[in-house]
């Protein structure tokens, strides 16, 4: 188990930021909350099933093959700032093009075989997790082998939309409980590849031009 205090989370990675865009602190704890979630479900897993995690750096097949990645609102928002403010160099002129002429299923945001938004990727994509063997090109284990995949947990996706019903306009313990039950978050969510990226190059390519 790493040491705590060796660990750099989100948080402590874009704190200017979050002073300046108050919704990001609940998007980056939300996240927060989904990877230690998902950390541990994985290291339970690998002794219940006593294998490893097939997913690997380099590995991307799941950014190709996926035809729907769910996509809430505040994580569409959270894209769009660190794609816009935080993206450089040669990578932000590939997205820039990427963007311009996404077409599904591969994912825009798939670089080299690399997420070029790997800190603010989707909820969806934090909690997909292959074990046993790699897929094989093109195939979508969620289809094939769904046994090999890790199964999705309710309540730590409860834990993980209680912290970003503020965002929506939703306070009181109370009226989140009720919103969580009423799957208020799910009534919201749009799938990644039907989503004009379009707009977004076009945002990256003013705020260039603002910053010259």
């Amino acid at each position: 188990m790493k040491d705590p205090k060796t660990i750099i989370t989100l948080s402590d990675r874009f704190v200017e930021d979050q002073k300046k865009y108050p919704w990001l602190k609940m998007l980056l704890s939300a996240y927060e909350v989904m990877d230690r979630g998902i950390e541990l479900a994985i290291e339970k897993e690998k002794k219940n099933r006593n294998t490893n995690l097939a997913c690997k750096k380099g590995c991307a097949n799941c950014c190709r093959t996926h035809k729907d990645i769910p996509l809430y609102p505040l994580e569409l928002i959270g894209i769009y700032w660190y794609v816009i403010e935080k993206t450089h160099g040669s990578l932000r002129e590939t997205l820039k093009k990427q963007l311009e002429s996404h077409q599904k299923p591969i994912c825009p945001f798939l670089i080299i075989n690399s997420c070029s938004i790997y800190p603010l990727r989707p909820i969806a994509c934090r909690q997909f997790n292959v074990f046993r063997q790699e897929c094989y090109e093109g195939e979508d284990p969620y289809h094939t082998r769904r046994q090999d995949l890790l199964t999705p947990i309710k309540e730590l996706l409860d834990k993980v939309f209680y912290i970003m019903l503020p965002f929506y306009g939703i306070q009181g313990n109370k009226e989140k409980h009720q919103a969580i039950k009423n799957n208020f978050l799910n009534a919201h969510v749009q799938n990644l590849h039907t989503i004009n990226w379009k707009a977004l190059s076009k945002r990256m390519i003013h705020y260039d031009y603002q910053n010259l």
